[in-house]
């Protein structure tokens, strides 16, 4: 079996980039952190995470994000699933988050799209059926 581990994201400041996955995890915690060189240039580096998940944040982050609107190579975005989709959205709202757009209608999960501080589009999936055939039905 396998399974996704960590995602590292360079940021531009680690506790505007904290408050939106704290949000997100309040369960999370993080794992260790420290300092070093990427190529030459300072950073500050954290991982967030619980015991066998994590989100890797430096902070060496010196431009924009991709436009998400055009078509540059670069990651387009990344989803979490959660079993309760209004309660998250309620916890990004009191922390200041609004929703970047609205995910597609589906009688068999529930998504929508935030924009973290440093631009990433990340996905909520809230899914309403166990069968796989349903979760995971596409209009083709």
């Amino acid at each position: 079996m396998m399974h996704l581990e960590h995602v590292n994201l360079v940021v531009r400041d680690i506790p505007m980039s904290l408050s939106f996955y704290q949000a997100v995890f309040p369960h999370w915690q993080i794992r260790g952190g420290g300092e070093g060189e990427w190529y030459g240039k300072p950073r500050k580096w954290l991982h967030f995470g619980d015991n066998y998940q994590y989100l890797a944040l430096s902070d060496h982050g010196d431009s924009d994000n991709r436009d998400l609107t055009g078509s540059q190579v670069g990651l387009a975005h990344f989803a979490f699933v959660t079993d309760n989709l209004q309660r998250l959205i309620e916890r990004l709202d009191q922390a200041g988050f609004r929703p970047y757009k609205d995910g597609a209608e589906s009688p068999h999960r529930k998504n929508i799209y935030f924009l973290d501080p440093d631009g990433f589009e990340v996905e909520f999936v809230e899914y309403l059926t166990d069968l796989p055939d349903e979760r995971n039905h596409y209009d083709i």
